[in-house]
């Protein structure tokens, strides 16, 4: 009967959606950029969203309001049955420990069809749910559940994918370009993976995939990009795009814990924008006013410009390349913690620690950021995966040895979990 009235509801919605949008339709072209996120961003992010669960009430509104400016800009639908939305079942563990297995979902998918190859596609992806009242999935282990605003995971993302797919539906391109904003991230990728796994007879027509995901703290001008090392294309389509306010680190590696890990193990080139974590990550304070609005401005720019470069290059073939051991995350957010935060840029031998949570295991046993882990207990850690993997091996309560390196000197630091 949940399942019923759960299915039920986010069909009603779907229809108010569509047959409103007119409506609703909001004079997007006089807004600036600035505006243009600014607006999506806040409203993502209110309180009355309640942080965007997967499978909630607020993740429908949010669904429909992405499919509403779909609409207004004019996308095809490419969901099901001549939607936008494509529904899906949450499941696994994740869903388990947060009390929302079998509960749906849905992914909102719209088309720019391209004048010149409308049969090659290249995906634009963001996940817009968020991480709801926290529980298991936030990082603030202590606290009592209460909204997460998840602003810059991910209304970041999906406000930078609405605000390009504004611009290419007024600037239509030679290839098709798909929009998609991923629900089901936050518990294990499960929107992405959905939608990968509906391309078994049709692969050859997604040529790549550009993600989207916590582009909105930009730090020093500082961006990493990740999967540079899954296609030989990326060296030239990259070196030819220079936004003089970026430092863009380039990371060869495809996998990963965000929604372009799916259409790489499906052997898809992919790029993963990501502006780096942030002491709010996963909290209720990760909210609308930390956002580098410019920025973020800066990031769009240098997607838009990637995006033109492959539209003017021949991309009836392009070359794929396994970047990564296609080791896969461990999700263990429940279990035993050091309350640290990953560099995810960092591309040496073990696991680079961004920042340290007070009050945690970490902090406790006096870890710093730029410490790096290369081994707990008596197993060795390499890099952020088998970091996860070793992490999952203890429990609360168990007291260990980890070794880290801290300035060029090697060192063993006690810690309680």
């Amino acid at each position: 009967m949940k399942l019923d009235k759960l299915r039920a509801t986010s069909t009603l919605l779907m229809i108010c959606a569509l047959t409103l949008a007119t409506a609703c339709e909001r004079d997007a072209d006089s807004r600036s950029s600035d505006e243009f996120l600014r607006e999506d961003i806040e409203w993502l992010s209110a309180v009355e969203m309640e942080g965007r669960f997967a499978g909630t009430i607020q993740e429908a509104e949010a669904a429909n309001y992405i499919a509403d400016q779909f609409l207004t800009y004019g996308l095809e639908p490419a969901g099901d049955e001549f939607t936008y939305l494509q529904q899906f079942k949450l499941s696994g563990p994740m869903t388990q420990a947060m009390n929302s297995e079998n509960v749906i979902s849905r992914n909102v998918i719209g088309d720019i069809l391209g004048t010149q190859h409308p049969d090659h596609v290249i995906v634009i992806g963001a996940h817009y749910d968020g991480q709801g009242n926290g529980g298991p999935i936030s990082m603030d282990h202590d606290g009592e559940p209460t909204i997460h605003p998840s602003a810059d995971d991910n209304a970041s993302g999906t406000a930078g994918l609405l605000h390009l797919a504004h611009y290419f539906s007024q600037n239509p391109p030679d290839y098709t370009l798909r929009f998609i904003a991923f629900s089901g991230e936050e518990l294990g990728l499960i929107g992405s993976r959905f939608y990968t796994n509906t391309l078994d007879s049709r692969e050859d027509t997604v040529k790549l995939m550009i993600n989207l995901d916590m582009i909105g703290r930009l730090t020093d001008g500082e961006l990493s990009i990740f999967g540079t090392g899954t296609s030989n294309l990326w060296d030239d389509v990259l070196g030819s795009v220079q936004i003089d306010s970026l430092k863009v680190n380039h990371i060869p590696g495809g996998s990963g814990s965000s929604d372009h890990a799916p259409f790489y193990e499906q052997g898809i080139p992919v790029l993963h924008y990501f502006s780096g974590t942030h002491s709010d990550y996963h909290t209720p304070t990760d909210t609308y006013d930390k956002i580098n609005y410019e920025g973020l401005e800066w990031i769009l720019s240098h997607v838009l410009s990637v995006v033109e470069e492959l539209d003017q290059m021949d991309l009836t073939y392009i070359d794929f390349q396994k970047s990564t051991s296609g080791q896969s995350q461990v999700m263990n957010r429940d279990g035993a913690t050091l309350g640290v935060l990953p560099d995810y840029s960092f591309s040496g031998e073990g696991f680079r620690i961004e920042g340290v949570r007070e009050g945690q295991p970490g902090s406790l046993g006096g870890m710093e950021a730029g410490d790096i882990i290369i081994q707990l207990s008596d197993i060795p850690v390499s890099d952020i995966y088998s970091y996860m993997e070793a992490l999952s091996e203890f429990e609360k309560g168990d007291q260990i040895m980890v070794s880290i390196i801290r300035d060029s000197t090697e060192m063993n630091i006690e810690i309680t979990f």
